[in-house]
Formats: structure tokens, sequence, C-alpha cells
């Protein structure tokens, strides 16, 4: 029986196989772009727990979260609250994004900006840069080590961050190999879509000094945050909680008070 991340990069793979689009000439319209602005650098350097709030309107496990959100009214109100970067899901077809969500969020602000979605071609990753994003990011599950390594170059090419996101030891040796030095670790288990909130706490040792490290998915709140820290994490990202939260610039708020192991 097919999985979620089995259908999610059928789906996504299916559509890299029918763009016909210049390689060459998408790499040199990202280089082309503005300056990013350093979404790693802006982690690493935060005072106290950064806090990478995420514009999410539905999930595949969650169904629909706030469907009718404005990105723009979304991305304020987590900059309000001391945001350190944004991340926005531009996936259409099973998170309800766009493009166009990311470059609304990205307009009203001036933190950095992840487009999170599945990178499976070089194209993905030059039209992160394009549509704006300041970082892409790159699922070592969803990718083989050519693929792997290819795609973290050319990102690193065309100016953007890449954050590696990584589930288990092997997948963090492979995120090593290509150079990864903003790591992501997924509680979430991307074939079963099941949390497991020591995942991240037992990978965190693990990561070598140097490494940006980064905590994802079932983040409730100022407690689970807290433990992150304490584990010696830079930063969190967080989706669900904050977007539908009432107060999004309180959320955050809670969350950056929480200082840095």
């Amino acid at each position: 029986m097919a999985t979620y991340l089995d259908r999610i990069l059928l789906d996504h793979r299916a559509r890299a196989a029918e763009d016909r689009r210049s390689i060459e000439a998408l790499r040199d319209e990202a280089q082309a772009e503005p300056p990013a602005r350093g979404f790693a650098a802006a982690l690493a350097g935060a005072d106290g727990l950064a806090v990478i709030a995420e514009v999410k309107r539905a999930s595949p496990s969650k169904g629909d979260l706030n469907v009718g959100l404005d990105p723009s009214a979304v991305a304020k109100g987590y900059e309000s609250g001391g945001a350190t970067c944004l991340s926005v899901l531009t996936d259409e077809a099973w998170f309800r994004g766009s493009a166009d969500d990311l470059r609304a969020a990205r307009g009203t602000v001036s933190v950095p900006v992840l487009r999170k979605d599945f990178t499976v071609a070089a194209a993905d990753v030059c039209d992160a840069r394009i549509m704006g994003a300041d970082a892409v990011l790159l699922i070592v599950a969803a990718l083989d080590d050519a693929e792997l390594a290819d795609f973290h170059a050319l990102a690193v090419e065309v100016g953007l961050d890449v954050l590696v996101e990584v589930h288990d030891e092997p997948e963090l040796e492979r995120a090593l190999t290509v150079g990864a030095s903003l790591v992501g670790v997924n509680q979430r288990d991307l074939v079963t879509f099941e949390v497991d909130t020591d995942r991240a706490v037992r990978m965190a040792p693990q990561m070598p000094d140097g490494v940006v490290r980064v905590a994802e998915s079932g983040v409730r709140g100022v407690p689970d945050a807290t433990h992150l820290a304490e584990a010696g994490y830079h930063a969190v990202l967080v989706g669900e909680s904050l977007v539908t939260a009432g107060d999004h610039g309180a959320a955050v708020s809670a969350l950056r008070a929480i200082p840095r192991v």
C-alpha cells in the first residue's frame, strides 16, 4: 500500500518529468535575483531559541488548518512576535499552498523565508530562488545520493541556504556527506505521518559542532520547545500550533522567550 510520502513524491516527480524548461536558463534567472536574506545565519545568531514560523493552510495528516488565511497578515503577526524566519508551504495538491503564498508572505516581512516543498528536480531548486525564497528544503528520504548532492550544490550556487531534513542516523550521515551545515530533524515519520517526540532528542547529540540544528514537527507549545532547546537545538520549526493560534504574534513570542542551552 502506498504511503503519504510515496503518493506525494509520485505526484511531484510526474510533474517534474513534464517540465521542459532549460535548467541553464533557470539557473541564470535564479542567480540574477537580488541577494537572499541569510536564513542559517539568522538561526545561528538568534538570542534564545530561534523560531521558524510556518504559513500552512492544510496537511495530509491533519486536513484543513487555516485554509482561508491571508499569508501577508499571518507573516506580519509572526514577525511582530519575534519570529526568526518563516517557512511557507508551496505544495498545492497536498498542502493547499502556492508560490503566491510565499511571495505575499516574504514581501511583507524582513526575515528570511524557507520554501517548504518536496524538492525532486533541479528546476525546483531554481524556482525556489526565483519565487523569492531564501532557503530550500531537501528531504533526504525523498532523494537518492546523487540528487541530494546535486541539488545541495545547485542551491548553494544560486545563493540559497539549504535545510536538509533527516529522520534517523543513516539519513544524518547522508546529509553530512554532502556538506549540510543546516540540518532539520523531522519528528514526523513521512511514511506513517505519526510523530515520535523522542526522535529529535535522540538525534541532537549526533550532530557535529558547526551544524545549525532544527527540530521540526510535533512542537505543540512551550513545553515541547523547551525540551528541544535543552536537547541542544538552535531552532524549532512550528506550523500547526502557530497557524491555528488566535494571536499569532503572542504564540511566537512565547516560544522566542525560551533560552537556548
